[in-house]
């Protein structure tokens, strides 16, 4: 958890992970945009600005601190872009980086092709719902993530055609990860380990491998700790 950081500012991702000029200007050309397209297109709430950097832009870099080896993302439901475009910064420059965004509303797709081209993020936006992009999905994925989309049992339904071909994901929860894990239906079968937030507040990142589908009497996966 990260107590020491007040300011909100680039240096509450800089607890996270270094960070270069150049990617600390591409991040903050990010933000500047947020604030402008926020009160006509809803990004993130508007009672979290104050405190963006620290609970959107560095709560999205840990992605890239967890899975330093991951380059290749696919984000469901990316919205405002958290944490694909955060990741997409964070990896610009580094060979084979490629950040699928996946997502249904036109507004909001309209802004991330506008982030993308600001910063020079390594990203591309699949304009559509998950079900239809996903149903020939082709490109080839290191992880699979998701923020403030959706609960986990329908994650996994949605990410199926990917996750089932060996693909893992990691997925940002808040404190009521353990309902969300003990609804999950027993038909889907995987490895899970929780990865608590460094910024606190009960926060998790769920990260799911070996995804598989399984009979109805077999036993749950169970929560299994790094």
């Amino acid at each position: 958890m990260n107590t020491g950081t007040t300011r909100d500012d680039l240096s509450a991702v800089e607890t996270i992970l270094p960070v270069s000029r150049e990617t600390g200007e591409r991040l903050e050309a990010y933000v500047a945009l947020i604030r402008k397209w926020n009160k006509a297109d809803n990004l993130v709430g508007s009672s979290t600005l104050d405190t963006i950097w620290q609970r959107h832009i560095a709560d999205s870099a840990q992605l890239v601190a967890l899975f330093p080896e991951s380059r290749r993302w696919l984000d469901l439901g990316s919205g405002g872009g958290l944490p694909a475009i955060v990741v997409a910064i964070l990896l610009a420059g580094q060979k084979g980086a490629a950040v699928h965004l996946v997502e249904s509303n036109r507004r909001k797709c309209a802004f991330l092709r506008q982030a993308i081209r600001t910063t020079g993020a390594p990203a591309t936006v699949h304009e559509g719902r998950v079900e239809a992009v996903l149903a020939d999905w082709q490109a080839p994925v290191d992880m699979v993530s998701a923020r403030a989309f959706a609960p986990l049992s329908r994650l996994l339904d949605l990410a199926a055609p990917v996750m089932t071909l060996g693909v893992p994901g990691a997925f940002h929860k808040g404190q009521d990860f353990v309902r969300e894990i003990a609804e999950t239906p027993q038909s889907w079968g995987c490895d899970l380990v929780k990865h608590d937030s460094r910024l606190g507040a009960g926060g998790v990142i769920l990260e799911v491998r070996n995804l598989r589908r399984q009979s109805e009497d077999s036993p749950q996966a169970a929560e299994r700790s790094p």
